[in-house]
This record gives structure tokens, C-alpha cells and sequence, in this order.
């Protein structure tokens, strides 16, 4: 006997009910997409913003500097390292830079504030935020100038604008007070008000005299990977070179523990929707099933008066749950895949509502709602409605084959 012959007509003997099963499938699917595509895109988004901030997917730091970011704490041997970090496969940029707090200083007032002193050489858009979000002016071309750019917020407490000069003080590599100056070339608004009212760029090697590092000295290195999902393995990769062995190498997650915590809440948030419709799906197949097995006990009395083992039965209405599933996940793919296209390419603008400088956890958020969905995600969605039938499908199965033939067939 064709097992699978037997259960595709079974399933179909009431069609309006199957349908109604098969379509709820259907549209858990395309919540499931949605719900994951969402959190995909969403938080890759994050994590890469995050990343341009300064600190990189990866950051080489030396040891303890996380803990206490003091400026007498500092790499050596920059250069090597860097050079070897962008040889590894899956890094898009390794950039040098100084972080160090400061009192910046005008003719008109003084503000404190932070700087990251980077060399232009290496900077793009895509590894700092903050040149691209440069509005007026642009980045100083030299990393040995006096060129600075400010948020756009600091420039207005400082009352200064493009040309002015400013003064910035800060700790040297021995604990002593200097200070230096730089004159402002271009500033950004990156519509992180935080961001935007304390910090400063400015050129590395200018930075390195006044605080008397060497030139291949500096408090961290920002590695910029392609894909933000294996910054773990990318980690493990440069705590391994040689250049890196008195170094501390850290992800995103612990460089940036704010944007971290908030990741994770969310993602918290997200599987328990996703528990709901699972539990949604599971509930609809399960009900499907026990009536069709209820519905046919008497047919079972008589399949089981004739030989057939409580196990074929068993296996039969598994295979009929394997159907259901199959047929759910076809209507759920012909349901999804406009939605899904619709939200990959165009998404729905929520700027009109929180705005398009939204920040989340400290990055800026895209105010348009869309969707990516990942490899791993599109099999665990699969593989989660397939277990699901099967997990529904397992009571009824087990109803089916402890039905009393004799008593079975007394039934009207």
C-alpha cells in the first residue's frame, strides 16, 4: 500500500477544511518572513551603523583599555598589524585610530567633548559615519594637518564655524595636561544628538606629537568585516596572528555593550512573536488532524479489522500531517513572495512618524520598514513549520492507531 497515495487523498476529503488549514499555514509563514526578515535587516543595519561609529565590527585594543580607556594605554606596531588583519579574507577595512576624551576650547567658550583621531588616507564612508555625514566643508586631507571636524552641535555651543580656530586639551601618553590647535574644515550632523555634540575628528600623526606616541602607535584598531554575522570568527582569526599577541580583540557585542543589550531585547521580543505563531500554526494542524482521525474510526476499526498494524496507521496520519505541511508552505511561499519583494525593494516610510534621524541604542535606525532574509533564517523558518506538523500530527497519530477495532465497528 502507497502510503503517500493514500494520505494525499485523506487530506483531501475535506477540502474546504484543509484549504483553511493550509492558508493559516500559509499566512503564519509570511508572519514568520516578516517577523525575521525584519530582525535580519533591522539589526544588520544596526550593527553596521554601530560599527562606523568608530569602533569597527572588530576592535584591537590593548589590554584593560576597555575597562579604562586611559591614553597611556596604547598599541605599538600599528602598521604590521594592520597589514596583516587586511590580508585575512572577509575584512572590508582596518583603520588606525586614537579615542580619547578633551576640553574643546573657542574664543567664545569651552565644551567637553571626545575625539577620534583618524588618518584620511584610510577613511571612507562606509567605515565612519561621521565623514559621511559631513554637511558643510569636508575632511581635512592630511593625517599630519591641523584640520578638524565637528559635530554640528558642538560647532553651535562653541559658536564656530568653518575656518575658526579651536583649542583642544587633553592627557598625553604620561598623565600630563597639553593642548593643541586646530582649525575646523568641515562639520557633520549625523542626527545623533549625542553624537553630534561631542565629537570631534581629527588628523592622527597631529595627534601622536602632542601626545607623544610613536608613529605606529595608537589605542585601537577598527576592522570593518563584510558581514557582520562573523565577527566571532573573525575575532578569532586576528587573536591568533602574530602581531596581535599582546593585544585584546573584542566584537561588536562587548566594544559596544549598549547597542548589544538592545539587540538582544529585541530579539527576545521577536521570538516570542514567532513562539505565537508557531504556536498558532501547531494549534491548526493539530485540530485538523484530530478530526480527521475522530471523523474516521470506524474506518480505522475496519483497516485494523483486516490486518493493517496500529503502526501503518500511526505512520499514515504522520504522512497526511507531512502533506498538510507541504501544501502550507506552497500557498505560504505564493502568499509571501510579493510581500516579500514589496518589503525587500520599496519597505513601508515610517519617517513621517518618528522621523528620518530615529536613533536606537545610540545608532541611527532606518525609518523605512524593510526585510532580508538570511540562509540560515529561510531554512530555520522551513524546518520550524515542518517540525511543527509533525508535532501536531503526533496525538492524532497516536489516536489513530489505539482505536478498537471491535468497538470501532459498533460506531455509526
Amino acid at each position: 500500500m502507497n502510503l503517500n497515495k493514500l494520505a494525499w487523498r485523506n487530506i483531501w476529503r475535506r477540502k474546504r477544511r484543509t484549504l483553511i488549514t493550509a492558508f493559516s499555514i500559509g499566512f503564519g509563514v509570511m508572519l514568520s518572513v516578516t517577523f525575521t526578515g525584519s530582525g535580519d535587516y533591522t539589526y544588520t543595519n544596526m550593527i553596521d551603523m554601530g560599527a562606523s561609529m568608530g569602533m569597527g565590527h572588530v576592535t584591537v585594543e590593548p589590554p584593560g583599555y576597555h575597562l579604562k580607556p586611559t591614553l597611556d594605554k596604547r598599541l605599538t606596531g600599528t602598521a604590521k598589524l594592520q597589514q596583516q588583519i587586511m590580508a585575512l579574507p572577509g575584512v572590508a577595512g582596518a583603520t588606525v585610530r586614537i579615542t580619547g576624551q578633551a576640553m574643546f576650547a573657542s574664543a567664545r567658550k569651552s565644551v567637553g567633548g571626545a575625539f577620534i583621531a583618524v588618518d584620511p588616507e584610510f577613511e571612507t564612508a562606509q567605515n565612519n559615519l561621521l565623514l559621511r555625514s559631513i554637511v558643510a566643508g569636508s575632511m581635512f586631507a592630511e593625517s599630519s594637518g591641523r584640520g578638524m571636524v565637528i559635530g554640528s552641535k558642538l560647532a553651535k555651543k562653541l559658536k564656530v564655524k568653518i575656518g575658526k580656530k579651536v583649542v583642544y586639551t587633553t592627557t598625553d601618553a604620561h598623565g600630563e595636561i597639553v593642548s593643541d590647535i586646530a582649525r575646523i574644515t568641515g562639520i557633520f550632523t549625523t542626527g545623533i544628538d549625542i553624537v553630534d555634540g561631542i565629537m570631534a575628528l581629527l588628523p592622527i600623526s597631529s595627534v601622536q606629537k602632542t601626545l607623544g606616541y610613536a608613529p605606529d602607535e595608537a589605542t585601537l584598531i577598527a576592522v570593518v568585516i563584510s558581514d557582520q554575522r562573523h565577527a566571532e570568527g573573525m575575532r578569532d582569526a586576528i587573536a591568533r596572528l602574530p602581531a596581535a599577541a599582546d593585544t585584546a580583540v573584542m566584537t561588536w557585542k562587548k566594544s559596544q555593550p549598549d547597542l548589544a543589550g538592545v539587540i538582544a531585547f529585541d530579539k527576545a521580543g521577536n521570538y516570542i512573536s514567532q513562539f505565537l505563531v508557531g504556536l498558532l500554526i501547531a494549534v491548526g494542524i493539530l485540530n485538523t488532524m484530530l478530526m480527521s482521525v475522530l471523523e474516521r474510526t470506524r474506518e480505522f476499526g475496519v483497516m485494523m479489522a483486516v490486518g493493517m498494524s496500529p503502526g501503518v496507521l500511526f505512520r499514515l496520519v504522520m504522512v497526511e500531517s507531512f502533506w498538510l505541511a507541504i501544501v502550507g508552505l506552497l500557498l505560504g511561499v505564493i502568499i509571501t513572495a510579493p510581500w516579500y519583494y514589496y518589503l525587500y525593494h520599496t519597505g513601508i516610510d515610517f519617517s513621517g512618524a518618528f522621523g528620518s534621524d530615529f536613533s536606537y541604542g545610540g545608532v541611527l535606525v532606518d525609518p523605512v520598514f524593510k526585510v532580508r532574509l538570511f540562509k540560515e533564517s529561510v531554512m530555520a523558518i522551513l524546518g520550524g513549520v515542518f517540525t511543527l506538523a509533525l508535532l501536531a500530527g503526533l496525538y492524532p497519530a497516536w489516536r489513530a492507531g489505539r482505536v478498537p477495532p471491535v468497538e470501532s465497528l459498533k460506531t455509526i
